[in-house]
């Protein structure tokens, strides 16, 4: 039987994960189908009524995957209700009638490395450690370079002269990417398109607006369950900067986290639980250089909703804007439109009085 592996959506981050499927198994690789409202009605469907809205989207790539011929499903897991997904959706799969087998990489919110290798020694049973390894942090620094990249896009794109310039060097720069195979390689594709990103023509104003992204994880990166909020603020000629990452939550996160404390600590006692800490952070370096600030969470996150009105303070007291807002399946996208735009008229307003 033909082996085809296929793992959920997450932002521009298939691109890196496929690589590192394909190179580790030698098998079959696809990523979900783009997803699309469809994507989040059958997630939703099947899906217990008051789980994260996170949790609908990766159930329903799951199910596309498997409809199109996967027989392999990855998941992550770690750190919040995301620790649980893996087990309750491997079940309600099961109870739909579909045959895969099932990989979670991460146990107990930690990566055991020995784990992980003989998870894909059984894939592929030519797999050494070493070249294990080797693709392992080949891929970290895939990503790391890829989130470098994206802080100079975001900061550049909603002023581009010629449209969609940015969008197709991006994809370029991602077929480089996925040939490279060493660290010199990669290396040298990185500082290549770095070159080239800066060198792409802008029309940018010295005191251009600057919107803040932060709040949950999924929602900041994956464009689609945020209704493309990045695009919408580059449209509008606002510079954004957004703190979640993949290499922030991979590494960064744990090396800051006594630090963030520390800074935060007229606010908060200890850490709030998932990004909730790091989202008050946040708030009071954001209100030092930016002139708003957008909190975006799936509706019924815990630790973002312990974190709110704590967030809310830190703004009042640092007197800078900021604008909540919260996903659903049921959530409307003429909504959100019509928030941001009264949001871009505020500071746009206050921005002009200054």
């Amino acid at each position: 039987m033909r082996k085809i592996i296929s793992f959920p959506h997450l932002g521009n981050y298939f691109v890196p994960v496929k690589y590192l499927l394909k190179q580790l198994t030698n098998l079959d690789v696809w990523e979900s189908p783009p997803i699309t409202k469809k994507t989040l009605e059958l997630g939703s469907k099947y899906s217990p009524n008051d789980v994260c809205i996170p949790f609908k989207y990766n159930l329903g790539n799951f199910i596309e995957s498997l409809e199109n011929g996967a027989n392999i499903l990855v998941q992550a897991g770690g750190g919040c209700r995301y620790r649980y997904y893996a087990e309750v959706q491997e079940k309600i799969l099961r109870d739909l009638g579909y045959e895969f087998d099932f990989i979670k990489l991460i146990s107990k919110d930690k990566i055991h490395i020995l784990e992980v290798y003989n998870t894909f020694k059984n894939l592929n049973p030519k797999l050494s450690f070493f070249k294990f390894l080797h693709t392992f942090f080949i891929t970290l620094f895939f990503i790391y370079y890829m989130d470098k990249i994206d802080i100079i896009i975001r900061k550049r794109v909603g002023f581009e002269v010629k449209k969609n310039s940015f969008k197709k060097l991006k994809e370029k720069m991602y077929q480089d990417f996925s040939k490279c195979n060493h660290f010199t390689t990669l290396s040298f594709q990185y500082l290549k398109y770095k070159k080239q990103f800066k060198q792409l023509e802008i029309k940018k104003p010295k005191n251009c607006l600057k919107v803040g992204i932060i709040g949950e994880l999924y929602t900041s990166m994956e464009e689609f369950s945020s209704y493309f909020l990045e695009e919408q603020l580059a449209s509008m000629n606002i510079e954004v900067k957004r703190y979640t990452d993949l290499s922030y939550l991979l590494w960064k996160k744990r090396l800051t986290t006594k630090y963030m404390l520390f800074k935060t600590r007229k606010y908060c006692k200890y850490t709030l639980g998932a990004d909730g800490l790091d989202n008050v952070y946040r708030t009071l370096m954001l209100s030092k250089k930016y002139d708003g600030i957008i909190h975006t969470k799936p509706f019924g996150c815990t630790p973002e909703v312990g974190a709110i009105p704590i967030i809310k303070k830190v703004a009042n007291d640092k007197n800078i804007p900021i604008i909540f807002f919260s996903y659903d399946c049921e959530t409307s996208k003429e909504g959100i439109n019509t928030r941001l735009e009264a949001f871009y008229d505020l500071i746009k307003f206050r921005k002009e009085t200054k």
